[in-house]
């Protein structure tokens, strides 16, 4: 097990690598006033590509059926730690990442942005809901996963991978981090640390719901934080 992760780190650490390399080749030739602003944001771009390429990687798993062994060790190992008495806290946080709150949240503030002049961070914010919305319904429809029946749990539409709720808190909650640190950039570390709690929180109650598989809500989480870090570059790049 030690040494199939360290060969998956390895394998993984080099296709970035060569995609960060194979990119900056392309710009240099083919989109030279691109070279500066990338260089500013390379950390940004080696994130994006990370999240991507472990996204990828864990969506093999869960199509090649090589994840479910761990996926429901995982969910029995949480069933038992975590007292019953939370669950109402759980099903609380798990609500924070529904459509039912974000919907309205991303839409007001996305209108209020734009009531003052920031368009920039409105189109973030937008294209990075709009960006998940899209994702989620397309990759459940194609994948059509079945959810845990490991015990009783609540109804939910679609199928288990990737997970919704992780996925929209995740892309709504760094693309307003992002916002909020580009208004107020002394900001910018506390709200990015609120927004990774946020996402760890949502992600942590599907499990302990039990609607969710964990490579599910990996998968929605890499997802999630890589659509508005890579709409960040994209319309960085439009300036350039």
């Amino acid at each position: 097990m030690i040494f199939e992760l360290i060969e998956d780190t390895t394998k993984l650490a080099l296709i970035v690598a060569c995609l960060y390399f194979a990119l900056g080749a392309y710009v240099r030739r083919k989109q030279p006033a691109w070279s500066e602003p990338l260089e500013k944001r390379r950390l940004v771009i080696v994130l994006v590509l990370v999240l991507a390429v472990s996204a990828i990687k864990v969506s093999e798993d869960v199509l090649g059926g090589e994840s479910g062994p761990i996926d429901e060790a995982i969910l029995l190992f949480i069933r038992g730690h975590v007292p019953g008495r939370l669950t109402g806290l759980f099903e609380a946080i798990t609500f924070t990442g529904s459509l039912t709150v974000l919907l309205p949240l991303a839409t007001g503030a996305t209108i209020a942005l734009l009531c003052v002049r920031r368009c920039f961070e409105a189109l973030l914010l937008a294209t990075s809901m709009i960006g998940a919305a899209t994702v989620v319904y397309v990759v459940k429809t194609a994948v059509g996963r079945a959810r845990p029946a490991l015990w009783e749990t609540e109804w939910y539409w679609g199928s288990s991978f990737p997970s919704g709720h992780t996925l929209f808190v995740a892309a709504f909650g760094i693309a307003a981090a992002l916002c909020i640190g580009r208004i107020w950039p002394a900001t910018r570390e506390f709200a990015l640390s609120i927004a990774i709690l946020w996402i760890c929180l949502v992600a942590f109650s599907r499990l302990v719901l039990g609607v969710h598989w964990p490579t599910d809500v990996l998968a929605a989480a890499c997802i999630g934080t890589s659509l508005p870090l890579a709409m960040s570059v994209a319309l960085d790049l439009r300036h350039a």
